[in-house]
């Protein structure tokens, strides 16, 4: 296949990698598709809007909120903190899976600790280059072993429709959870629902309990 990012044959196995490379758990599971998901080879593009484009020149990250040092991160100077790898299967809402992908970034508990998050803070509230578009997720999963910052997938930099140059990446959830161009972290004491949550997206996304909406409705339109 010509396709980008198409996979042939089975799907990778958490095998055979080097010691450096951060396992995720789900990875490991006999079943590694959750209930009424289906593999698919590919990886389809889909969000809110139109694709963002936004160059590594141009990008920053704010941090704010319950955190020490609050700060704006370009891409100089996230490119310098210490970076991982993360082997992990990617789920998407509209019942999707997409496994083992190999992610390359900079670990979110790396950013937490650059920033001094407070104790007070309990949510992590991610906002996007794309017209204001947010999430929200529970500081715990945020801080996941297996969460980072991503900017690589697959060995290549990680492309304008997969939410590049950087997009949060936490395996547990729902990929919407998983901000595409990403431009803001808030760390809160309060939950915020974002973009899907408030229009009827469950406001935790567990793919495992099939956490996809808060109600019998399936709001319009969707987002990887």
């Amino acid at each position: 296949m010509s396709e980008p990012k198409y996979q042939e044959g089975a799907a990778p196995e958490p095998v055979g990698l080097p010691d450096e490379i951060i396992i995720s758990p789900d990875t490991l599971r006999e079943n590694r598709i959750p209930p009424n998901q289906t593999r698919t080879r590919k990886w389809p593009v889909l969000q809110a809007g139109p694709v963002m484009h936004i160059s590594p020149e141009e990008w920053q990250l704010s941090v704010t909120g319950l955190v020490e040092r609050p700060a704006v991160l370009n891409w100089e100077e996230f490119r310098s903190l210490p970076r991982v790898r993360v082997f992990a299967d990617f789920h998407c809402v509209t019942r999707w899976s997409r496994l083992g992908n190999l992610w390359e970034g900079v670990s979110t508990r790396t950013i937490a600790a650059w920033a001094g998050v407070l104790p007070a803070a309990r949510f992590v509230l991610p906002g996007a280059y794309d017209h204001g578009w947010s999430t929200n997720l529970p500081l715990a999963d945020f801080l996941a072993e297996d969460a980072l910052l991503c900017d690589t997938h697959d060995g290549q930099p990680l492309d304008a429709d997969h939410g590049g140059p950087v997009r949060l990446i936490v395996p547990l959830l729902y990929a919407w959870k998983s901000a595409k161009w990403l431009q803001s972290l808030a760390f809160s004491a309060e939950d915020s629902p974002g973009h899907w949550e408030q229009a009827g997206y469950h406001n935790h996304g567990d793919p495992w309990r099939e956490e996809r909406f808060g109600s019998d409705t399936i709001p319009p339109g969707y987002y990887d």
